[in-house]
């Protein structure tokens, strides 16, 4: 952007293997939404269309000790979805996911010994911690008023006018098809064409990837247009002063 010029892009962001998949908006959708891939957090940041707001499902913000339930944020949303609230994984401490690598067991002892009552990590967060860890590391206060954690059945649910969806995205751990569809259509509706979900996608971005990260791009118009609202209100910070929010 040259003169100082502000934005008009938002981006959504979902982790695909191999890096992130990121769908662009425009504000007012003089340009139509686009469906692309980057190798790290840091290119999000750093794309050419400069996107004012970066709303990314993944958590931000890891307390030093957990509750019951994960943090603060996760209890909020769980009961808002239903049957969709097992989609809403218990963030361990920072220590857990800082601090043990790839060393499942480790991570386990770690959280156990810093949460209240002591509890495990579940295996689906376990490969998340090295993402988390990479946003962690670029993440500052002052960051945070351009990247906004979200999360995507929290983001259809507020699109979907505060009701769940009905079907799954997910079937034992693989796609969903009719749940897919479900939530395609319900973007599709709000200005996020179908051929944006269509294959060829970029490599190893899913048909579920592109859906959650064209989600995440339309709670980051929200955010842009003042609209959406974080979940606790108002959110408590991590030891590094780091806000822990979902946003929808």
């Amino acid at each position: 952007m040259s003169g100082g010029a502000v934005s008009g892009f938002v981006a959504g962001v979902d982790g695909c293997p191999g890096g992130w998949a990121v769908v662009l908006a425009h504000r007012d959708g003089a340009v139509p939404p686009r469906l692309l891939k980057v190798g790290s957090f840091g290119e999000v940041l750093a794309l050419p269309e400069a996107p004012a707001i970066i709303a990314v499902d993944m958590p931000i913000g890891l307390p030093d000790r957990v509750g019951a339930r994960g943090r603060e944020t996760e209890r909020e949303v769980r009961p808002l979805l239903g049957m969709r609230q097992s989609s809403v994984f218990s963030v361990p401490s920072r220590a857990a996911v800082t601090e043990s690598g790839d060393d499942y067991p480790l991570a386990c002892r770690l959280a156990r010994e810093t949460s209240d009552p002591p509890r495990a990590v579940a295996k689906q967060c376990f490969h998340l911690f090295p993402k988390i860890r990479e946003i962690d590391a670029l993440m500052t206060p002052a960051l945070e008023a351009r990247v906004y954690e979200v999360h995507p059945e929290v983001a259809f649910w507020r699109l979907n006018g505060g009701q769940a969806m009905s079907l799954p995205k997910k079937v034992k751990g693989s796609p969903n098809p009719a749940g897919l569809a479900e939530r395609q259509d319900l973007l599709a509706a709000l200005g996020f064409p179908v051929t944006l979900f269509a294959p060829p996608r970029p490599r190893t971005v899913g048909w579920d990837d592109a859906v959650d990260a064209a989600a995440s791009a339309a709670i980051a118009l929200r955010i842009a247009r003042g609209e959406a609202r974080p979940f606790p209100d108002p959110p408590p910070r991590d030891g590094r002063g780091l806000r822990m929010a979902i946003w929808s």
